[in-house]
């Protein structure tokens, strides 16, 4: 199937990239603009809370950002508590007048893992208010039906620890998630380099989403272009069907005329 015509859909809309890209570490917000430009990506995520505080790099962000090019997904990075994350979606909605939001509840400073109870309780309430949620979340695949059945518009798994660089870490769970998923699987965090991306999308992972890979990169944009380029290539690799394993190795020329050579003799 031709990738012009294998959309992402996500809560009814259809994207064709299937990179996400995030805006939390870039301090030039033409830099942010370009490399936004380079991905090809339709979804841009942006820290509310960030924005309301004004922190360095946020301030005029939103009125830099093209809405009629890219759709808006506020996140409540920096809540806590379901009930944090539930006021700052609520604010994020009454400031950009966009009900999509990716819900991040972390408790956990040094290793930044959502909590899942948190995530859940904080997700039926969003949903319940008319959002389109996003949420965030460790690779279970309990934790993704539930959030599924009370209306998420995607599961959101990390791959690795947020801005770890430590790439894609999380297939074998990643199989369990996707395994009867009906929503998008997005795999979010800790992706370093495009060849994570375009494992996560030959895994079977419907997008990613990428913020620090990209900022800290030497070339911001060049990796923009890259990671466009690996998710590209990994979703075609997915639709395309991979190879099956094989226990031995298979001559890839044909073998007829070629002289059968004795096995080896094992010694006894």
């Amino acid at each position: 199937m031709p990738l012009h015509s294998d959309p992402l859909t996500i809560a009814g809309k259809t994207f064709g990239s299937r990179l996400m890209l995030g805006t939390g570490k870039f301090n030039d917000l033409g830099l942010m603009n370009a490399v936004l430009e380079a991905s090809g990506t339709g979804i841009v995520t942006v820290a509310i809370r960030r924005v309301e505080l004004r922190a360095p790099g946020h301030v005029g962000l939103l009125e830099s950002l093209d809405l009629n090019r890219y759709q808006l997904l506020p996140n409540t990075a920096g809540c806590r508590t379901a009930e944090e994350a539930v006021r700052v979606a609520r604010l994020a909605r009454a400031a950009t007048g966009v009900s999509w939001i990716k819900l991040e509840v972390i408790p956990d400073a040094r290793w930044l893992l959502p909590d899942p109870v948190g995530t859940l309780e904080a997700a039926e309430i969003l949903v319940g208010d008319g959002f389109t949620v996003l949420p965030y979340v460790q690779p279970d695949a309990v934790l993704a039906r539930a959030l599924e059945r009370v209306g998420c518009a995607t599961v959101m798994p990390l791959a690795s620890p947020i801005g770890s660089g430590r790439g894609f870490r999380t297939g074998e769970l990643l199989r369990t998630v996707l395994d009867g998923a009906s929503v998008p699987i997005v795999v979010d965090a800790g992706l370093a380099v495009p060849s994570d991306a375009a494992q996560a999308l030959e895994a079977g992972a419907d997008a990613v989403l990428v913020n620090t890979a990209v900022a800290e990169a030497r070339d911001p944009v060049g990796m923009a272009h890259a990671f466009a380029l690996g998710v590209r290539a990994g979703r075609a690799a997915f639709l395309a069907g991979r190879m099956a394993e094989r226990e031995t190795a298979s001559p890839s020329s044909p073998a007829m005329g070629i002289p059968r050579l004795p096995d080896p003799e094992v010694p006894a």
